[in-house]
């Protein structure tokens, strides 16, 4: 990789003093000590199954391993996450940990997990199962090693990162609770750091009128096959830029009945996405303007006055992931990566992504998305597998980076 900025040498010094305190330097050898212990986790979570919008009972059991663990401040919140909270001597900033708990597969799905040697099969047993074993590794090295730190570590298990879930449990997280700092627990490659959150807002918009026969109707009734092809038009001119990246795409177009009749449904799927906000809501509101004045126009080529024999347009908002990015000096940014220097773990991937990261680097909360360790293959298919190698590097990783910016007895926090 290239033109990536050199990490603060005090923050990488700050670091290495961390990774030097005996307790700490004790619960890094743990971690690596109880990865056994630590992918029978994996494997006990895995076959609870957890599909999106129904991870109810994942999270019980990720709520009892909390309290099992050592946390006394455990709940689940009004959207389903699970939040225990490890308090710090006060007056600290509060840091969350956070790994989604849901799965993309539909309820009835064979999770049972098959043992190959090194090579556990499952679907979900990579994603995002691999994150909470992560962070649960983090809060028992802590608990062992009675870690104190100066601010408070919350552990998280999110709901709703998949699919249409849209982030929601890490939503709702960041627009109720005060947090100066978040770090996401998702995928498997200890290489990667994130430092951008790929915003995207998807909407499915309908165009809808009377119809009628080709020939028989021609000049009364509007096309509402005619309106979108006039909206895609003008959607295919719009000018975006390539910094901030900023995309869109009609992805979908359906409607129509047959070759002879006016149509009278016509619907698109719309995919729009950038790492800006800004972007995101400008490229938004062009594309929504679009169909807006293609149905007006529709109805005005044919001059339809009636209000009942209109066009209409429907805007059904599919998608709402908000976007951001971090500025490289970002602390939880130069923490991860002076972590990942200090483990001798080489920085391979520092991009851009969905996650959910997004909702707090949207919100300019210094936030990442770490990995959990091992090598996840297959994700989102039913042939997923999980190789258990150097997994202990991932909950290192995490917990490094977490205690120097919470901060610990003899280091101030970074947040």
């Amino acid at each position: 990789m290239k033109n990536i900025p050199q990490v603060n040498e005090k923050v990488l010094e700050l670091v290495q003093t961390v990774a030097k305190e005996p307790a700490v330097a004790d619960a890094l050898k743990l971690i690596a000590d109880q990865t056994e212990i630590a992918m029978q986790e994996q494997i006990e979570l895995c076959e609870i199954e957890a599909p999106t919008f129904h991870e109810e009972k994942r999270a019980a059991s990720v709520a009892e391993r909390m309290k099992r663990y050592g946390l006394s401040n455990v709940h689940i919140d009004e959207i389903g996450n699970v939040i225990g909270v490890r308090k710090g001597s006060g007056n600290g900033p509060v840091l969350a940990l956070g790994a989604h708990m849901d799965s993309v597969f539909p309820a009835g799905t064979d999770v049972k997990v098959r043992q190959e040697g090194n090579i556990y099969r499952a679907p979900g047993i990579g994603d995002n199962c691999s994150g909470l074993r992560a962070i649960l590794q983090v809060l028992r090295a802590l608990e062992a090693q009675k870690i104190e730190t100066v601010g408070d570590i919350w552990f998280v298990g999110t709901v709703g990162e998949e699919g249409n879930g849209d982030i929601r449990g890490s939503k709702h997280l960041c627009a109720n609770n005060k947090l100066d700092g978040f770090i996401a627990v998702d995928s498997t490659d200890v290489g990667r750091v994130l430092y951008g959150a790929v915003g995207s807002h998807r909407w499915r918009l309908s165009i809808d009128g009377p119809g009628g026969h080709s020939f028989a109707e021609f000049g009364k009734a509007p096309s509402a096959i005619h309106a979108v092809c006039r909206a895609g038009d003008k959607v295919a001119d719009i000018q975006v830029p390539a910094d901030p990246k900023t995309t869109f795409t009609i992805g979908t177009i359906k409607g129509g009945t047959t070759v002879n009749t006016i149509a009278a449904h016509c619907e698109v799927d719309v995919d729009i996405r950038s790492v800006s906000n800004e972007e995101l809501l400008r490229v938004e509101a062009e594309i929504l303007s679009a169909f807006e004045g293609a149905v007006k126009a529709e109805n005005a080529r044919w001059g339809v006055t009636d209000e009942t024999k209109k066009l209409r347009l429907t805007k059904t908002q599919i998608g709402n992931r908000p976007g951001g990015m971090r500025p490289h000096d970002c602390p939880v940014l130069q923490a991860a990566r002076s972590a990942q220097k200090v483990l001798g773990i080489e920085l391979t991937n520092y991009g851009m992504s969905s996650t959910d990261a997004n909702a707090p680097m949207s919100r300019n909360i210094p936030a990442t998305c770490l990995c959990s360790g091992g090598k996840g293959i297959g994700a989102h298919t039913l042939n997923e597998y999980f190789v258990m190698e150097h997994t202990e590097l991932g909950p290192q990783l995490i917990m490094l980076a977490a205690l120097s910016l919470a901060g610990t007895k003899n280091t101030e926090p970074l947040l």
